[in-house]
Parts: C-alpha cells; sequence; structure tokens
C-alpha cells in the first residue's frame, strides 16, 4: 500500500514546489487528529465501561479536580499551539516570492470568464499576448515547467478565486488594493500536462462555469508558444504549432443554451 495516497484521503498529490509544503502540512493533520480522535474515542470507552451503573448505590461525586482540569487544558492548548505553528510557517514557505521571476502571468478575473495576460510579450497588434475565454472556448493558461512563475491577479467587479486542485492552493481575486491585500503567488511547477482551473469563490449566476486549463510544457515549448503568440497566431493554433491540442481537454464549455432550456423546463 501507498501510505502516503492514503494521508491524502482525496487529495490530488500536486505538481507544484508549493503543493510539497501544503501535502505535509495535510497529512500531519490528517495524523494529528487521527491520534486524538482514538485517544478521545479510547478515553469514552474505558469510562463507559469501568464506570458503568453496578447497582442503585450512587457513586462518590467529585466536584473538582484540580491536577485532571489542568491537564485537559494545556493539552489542547499544545496541540492548537503546534498546529498553527506549522500553518505559518507552511503559508510563509507557499507566499515567499523571488525577486526575480521567470515568468510573470497577469491573471484577470471577470463575471465570468478569465483573461491571461503575458505582460513580457507583443502580440501582432502591439498588445501584450492574452488568452480570454467565453462561452464557447475554455481559456487555456501556457506555462513552462520548472520556472518560477508569478501570477499577479486582479478581478474587473466582485470577489473570485483563482484555484488549480494540483497547485494545492487557491487565492481570493479581491477587486483593487484598498484592503491592503496584494494579489500575487508564485509556483514551480514540475510536470507537463493539462490540469483544470475553477472559480471557487460563489461570484454569481455563472459562477459554477468559470473553468479554465493550466497547460504546462516545457521551457522550450513554452518558447515557441509565445514566438507563435507574437506572430499573430491564435491560442489554439499556437498550441498545435508545438505539437499540443489546441482546446482544452481537461474540460469543456458548458452549454449555457441546453442548461436555460432544461431550466425552464
Amino acid at each position: 500500500m501507498n501510505w502516503e495516497q492514503f494521508w491524502l484521503i482525496g487529495w490530488p498529490n500536486g505538481i507544484t514546489d508549493e503543493a510539497e509544503s501544503m501535502r505535509h502540512l495535510w497529512i500531519g493533520s490528517i495524523i494529528a487528529a487521527m491520534v486524538v480522535g482514538t485517544l478521545v474515542w479510547g478515553l469514552i470507552i474505558f469510562a463507559s465501561m469501568r464506570y458503568k451503573k453496578r447497582g442503585d448505590e450512587l457513586p462518590k461525586q467529585t466536584a473538582y479536580n484540580l491536577p485532571l482540569e489542568i491537564v485537559y487544558t494545556i493539552i489542547p492548548f499544545l496541540i492548537i499551539a503546534g498546529l498553527f505553528f506549522f500553518t505559518v510557517v507552511t503559508q510563509n514557505r507557499v507566499q515567499e516570492r523571488s525577486a526575480d521571476p521567470d515568468v510573470t502571468v497577469a491573471v484577470n478575473a471577470f463575471k465570468w470568464n478569465w483573461q491571461f495576460v503575458y505582460p513580457e510579450t507583443t502580440g501582432a497588434d502591439g498588445e501584450p499576448v492574452n488568452t480570454v475565454g467565453n462561452s464557447d472556448e475554455i481559456p487555456i493558461l501556457v506555462l513552462p515547467v520548472d520556472q518560477t512563475i508569478r501570477f499577479e491577479v486582479a478581478s474587473a467587479d466582485v470577489i473570485h478565486s483563482f484555484w488549480v486542485p494540483e497547485f494545492l492552493f487557491k487565492l481570493d481575486v479581491i477587486p483593487g488594493n484598498e484592503n491592503g491585500r496584494d494579489n500575487v503567488f508564485e509556483v514551480t511547477v514540475r510536470e507537463p500536462g493539462a490540469f483544470v482551473g475553477r472559480c471557487a469563490e460563489l461570484c454569481g449566476t455563472y459562477h459554477a462555469y468559470m473553468n479554465f486549463e493550466v497547460r504546462a510544457v516545457s521551457p522550450a515549448d513554452y518558447d515557441a508558444y509565445l514566438a507563435a503568440r507574437e506572430s499573430g497566431l491564435s491560442t489554439y493554433d499556437a498550441l498545435e504549432s508545438i505539437g499540443q491540442p489546441g482546446a482544452a481537454t481537461s474540460t469543456s464549455p458548458w452549454d449555457l443554451v441546453d442548461d436555460a432550456q432544461r431550466a425552464d423546463g
């Protein structure tokens, strides 16, 4: 049996360096919870068997047990303090930012889709290369593996949430920075492939339709993809030119007309 898979209990393995830290925190929390749960259930079963009713005589009544009360106050405090410590350490690790990331991507969320902009590029129209989704097309965010990628996330309207399950991480996309939040994070993807992304914050009528796809490719294919986009090719054609499927493979667009008809029916 693969014990690491067992302890994940439904979590994906994760494809980034940051996901490694998240997975260790999750597995440690599960083990701690099981130890505490086993102890509590053991004490409940022991007490119910040891002190079950054996006659009509009323047992001795004890109002206070100071040593016991101290123990069951200190132990939960130590458990909470330990979980808090490891959570803060993991959070600081996951939110670390490098001084000079290899790639920067601007992620713009709006009701109800996504736009991915590569600000360091220049397309045929003189604007940065970008991919935007619509009701008929899943937007594909192409990323290189083994490079530090910075995401600068923004919202055009309400709070959304940028979530790729295989990152084991999500970030609320908060409009503006008036509240002091800086919507920036970094990852280093280690596995090539296609991975579904979603909005994880209830943002309105078509919240569930806000899917996108992360397409992780080799650095050479990534450079070739951007060069193709800068020459004027569409996302579909640029992906096809590097030997990748032009359309999303991990998810597909929802049929809004069919869904509306089903709702009316």
